[in-house]
């Protein structure tokens, strides 16, 4: 236990320098607007994978509607602000909720399937959302909102990040985390050992459902617009890469592939013919050489730098630390 917070407090000590040093490169302005921009991006991705990862890689569900749960957010969050004039923080933490209510209401009857049943089920889910704003004036229809007030600063995406990554991984680590890591290895073993498997997979899906909620209302504060086409499956899809190219199961393996997967996407705009090629060949090559993910499935530890042994229990509980 020692080591386990000797790792967590290095990550968080780190995450705090990370923030300050970006602090100052915006402030003094050797970073831009741009810049800025992309580093926003990062972080939602980054909350959105691991978000998702709880759900796929630790619980060993696999849902590919993550997209509907962050449109969600993201359009509570704008009505609450622009009809509402509510604080903007408030916004976020209500549209979360409301995203993870639904993932209460949808995972409920959805969470009794398996696999591609499920997979399916949860892509219709995402598919029903889209729909139902395409379709709802309130929320503007196809065109969606516009005037989005600009609120979600660096600042606040990053506290908003690292709040996402703390309550998950804690939340991996505590007893409950435990029950759904023993419903991802065997879901027949855990409920023979009186596990509750429905109730700990809607804990999971809401879980993340909230998260992802929270990081759609930050990026629908952060680029103005929001429509039903910024969130169909191909969204979920992308979520999904960032999760399984850093490591299924690993929370910092979702960190690093959010972070690769942003990082080349921007890149890559330069090259608009060709972006769609390369990104899909940089995949490819990554699966065939590198199949578990860029860290796999147990991911960094602080712990591992040092020359000490690592126990098989440590290394689970310090896989998913970042």
């Amino acid at each position: 236990m020692k080591k386990i917070n000797k790792s967590f407090w290095i990550g968080i000590v780190l995450a705090i320098v990370l923030y300050v040093i970006i602090q100052v490169l915006l402030t003094t302005g050797i970073f831009d607007d741009v810049m800025e921009s992309t580093l926003i991006l990062i972080c939602i991705n980054v909350m959105l994978a691991v978000s998702l990862n709880l759900i796929n890689g630790i619980t060993g569900q696999f849902s590919i509607g993550h997209a509907g749960f962050m449109s969600i957010g993201a359009y509570v969050s704008s009505i609450l602000t622009l009809n509402f004039d509510m604080p903007f923080v408030l916004a976020l933490v209500i549209s979360g909720l409301v995203a993870a209510f639904f993932g209460v209401l949808i995972g409920i009857p959805t969470l009794r399937l398996n696999g591609d049943y499920l997979a399916i089920a949860t892509l219709g889910f995402g598919e029903i959302i889209r729909i139902v704003l395409l379709n709802t004036e309130y929320v503007g229809g196809a065109s969606g909102l516009s005037g989005i007030p600009n609120q979600t600063t660096w600042t606040i995406m990053f506290l908003f990040t690292l709040v996402t990554v703390v309550v998950i991984n804690n939340f991996i680590r505590s007893t409950h985390g435990r029950a759904c890591i023993a419903i991802r290895e065997n879901e027949i073993a855990a409920e023979a050992m009186g596990i509750n498997t429905t109730l700990y997979k809607v804990i999971a899906f809401s879980l993340g459902a909230l998260f992802a909620g929270i990081a759609g209302g930050l990026s629908a504060h952060k680029f103005y617009v929001i429509n039903p086409g910024s969130f169909n499956f191909l969204k979920s899809f992308e979520i999904l890469v960032m999760v399984v190219l850093g490591g299924l199961g690993s929370t910092s393996g979702a960190i690093v592939g959010a972070i690769v997967l942003t990082v080349l996407f921007t890149v890559l705009q330069e090259y608009p013919e060709l972006r769609m090629i390369i990104y899909s060949a940089i995949l490819i090559l990554m699966m065939i050489f590198r199949p578990k993910g860029l860290l796999g499935s147990t991911g960094f530890s602080f712990l591992k730098l040092s020359k000490k042994e690592v126990k098989p229990s440590d290394s689970i509980n310090s896989g998913s630390a970042s």
